[in-house]
């Protein structure tokens, strides 16, 4: 595991989140409410953010204007797709994160670890004491324990 992980504060803008993300080279956050873990936000959170929804259909011009039909409807959706990149980074972390948090106690089995990333279809795994943030697991940290048993 990778001990004192990098952590977002729930109030934080998405924003700082996603600058964490990138400056660190990692795909997910611990989001904390002062100590306590609350939730847990990764890229693909930050990436359901932009989703716009499908083409407007609800927009029909009489046949001779047709062909500027679909042109007309990609300008709306890129307008849309511009208002949810403008917004989307003032949003509160505890609005997109994962929660609650999916853990693992730090005296756990690394097969353990697995079995629930694995169940749960996550990439990562806040490892705690008690209710106090340890550390992480990711799925390259279960690779390489598996590689180098008893290190």
């Amino acid at each position: 595991m990778t001990k004192n992980p990098v952590t977002v504060q729930g109030d934080a803008p998405v924003r700082d989140a996603a600058a964490l993300l990138r400056a660190h080279k990692i795909g997910g956050l611990p989001v904390m409410d002062g100590e306590k873990l609350v939730g847990m936000i990764t890229e693909s959170d930050i990436l359901r953010l932009l989703e716009t929804g499908k083409i407007s259909d609800d927009l029909w011009l009489p046949s001779p204007l047709e062909v500027i039909e679909v042109p007309i409807r990609e300008i709306i959706n890129w307008e849309k797709t511009k208002h949810a990149l403008a917004s989307i980074g003032n949003i509160q972390v505890r609005k997109v994160m994962s929660h609650p948090a999916i853990t693992v106690r730090e005296d756990e089995e690394i097969e353990d670890a697995a079995s629930v990333m694995l169940s749960k279809k996550i990439a990562r795994l806040p490892v705690v004491r008690g209710e106090t943030l340890v550390g992480i697991v990711a799925r390259a940290d279960i690779v390489r324990g598996v590689a180098a048993p008893g290190q």
